[in-house]
């Protein structure tokens, strides 16, 4: 029985993808890069440029992953308050996944990430 090697692989998309959080549209592209993983669904990363960062604020969460680095993590905030880690980045990328530098990536329990046809 042979032991499955785990993989991280980015790969650049041209897909449109929106990720909106409640009624708000936090992030637009139609650059997204598809980052898949062993045993985790893909993922959709945006470059931070395309994000509103106006609607979003760092916090003290942190996170290692041995194959990608270390993790930052941002809030959503708007009228209503603050919704704590709806986001995260690799600042610091490990050199093997350095492609995700400069883009946020959002977890689907807060935000709805659509791919949308052109």
């Amino acid at each position: 029985m042979s032991a499955t090697r785990h993989t991280v692989t980015a790969v650049h998309g041209d897909q449109r993808v929106r990720v909106t959080i409640g009624d708000r549209v936090v992030a637009e592209t139609r650059r997204p890069l598809l980052v898949h993983e062993t045993g985790l669904p893909v993922r959709y990363h945006v470059p931070r440029a395309d994000v509103d960062m106006t609607l979003l604020e760092p916090t003290a969460t942190h996170t290692t992953c041995p194959y990608k680095g270390t993790a930052s993590y941002w809030a959503f905030h708007d009228e209503r308050g603050p919704v704590a880690d709806v986001a995260w980045e690799y600042p610091e990328p490990l050199p093997g996944v350095a492609a995700i530098r400069d883009y946020l990536s959002f977890y689907d329990a807060h935000a709805d990430i659509q791919v949308l046809p052109d």
